[in-house]
């Protein structure tokens, strides 16, 4: 084991090979949010990105509170523990840190993203009432991991918005729970989540999904008509 970082919280040490993994992610993760930021999606101080660094004791590289994400740095990404307590790096880890780790436990995700990009942000309020939305016939489909045709129905469930994190995880979990083969979710008003087994699925994940809220927001602007899932699969959690 390596000895105390020294910017380590102070109760665990973590492996040499543990810390230079969270070093090298640290720095993709600034990298991915920079270009979410430039893509339009995380603008601002919005947006959380983190990465699994360690699966047992479960600890995660996530990116630090309230930064600009135009200038996003490896200093801003922090190393914490399954309790989301910081273990290295300087400043405070993100305010729903507490959600990365739900959705990590509940889709053993390798990395989880979050944007507040314009399309998501809208129709997270326009779907609000019927729990979600169905994004359905796309092409774009195909790059979900493991749908392989454009009639795949993806159903992305809409979660009402807390400042109480805690609270907030605990509803995601539940959804996940409800809809176990989605690969995102909004938060009204607020954002999408997406993950993947690795970092490069998430960002992949990222792209098809903002794509396809923007066709969708888009469409509607335009009155064309768009395929909705049946009012009973947003009940029954039928994703397909």
């Amino acid at each position: 084991m390596a000895g105390p970082h020294p910017g380590l919280a102070g109760r665990r040490t973590i492996s040499a090979q543990a810390l230079s993994a969270y070093q090298k992610l640290a720095k993709q993760l600034a990298g991915v949010g920079r270009e979410m930021r430039n893509r339009g999606w995380a603008l601002g101080t919005s947006g959380n990105f983190s990465a699994v660094i360690t699966g047992q004791p479960l600890s995660l590289a996530i990116t630090a509170t309230g930064v600009d994400k135009a200038t996003l740095a490896p200093q801003h990404v922090i190393l914490v523990d399954d309790r989301g307590e910081r273990l290295a790096g300087s400043g405070a880890p993100s305010a729903e840190t507490a959600l990365h780790l739900a959705v990590v436990r509940a889709r053993n995700a390798g990395a989880v993203l979050h944007t507040h990009s314009v399309w998501a942000t809208l129709l997270s309020e326009r779907f609000a009432a019927a729990g979600g939305l169905s994004l359905e016939g796309y092409e774009m489909l195909k790059g979900l991991d493991g749908v392989a045709t454009h009639e795949h129905a993806e159903w992305l469930p809409i979660i009402e918005n807390r400042q109480d994190t805690v609270a907030l995880a605990r509803d995601v979990e539940r959804s996940l729970q409800q809809h176990p083969l989605c690969h995102g979710f909004l938060i009204r008003r607020h954002g999408l989540y997406t993950w993947g087994k690795h970092l490069a699925e998430a960002r992949r994940h990222v792209e098809v999904l903002e794509f396809l809220l923007e066709v969708v927001g888009r469409s509607q602007e335009q009155g064309s008509s768009l395929p909705m899932a049946p009012e009973g699969d947003a009940r029954s959690g039928d994703d397909t």
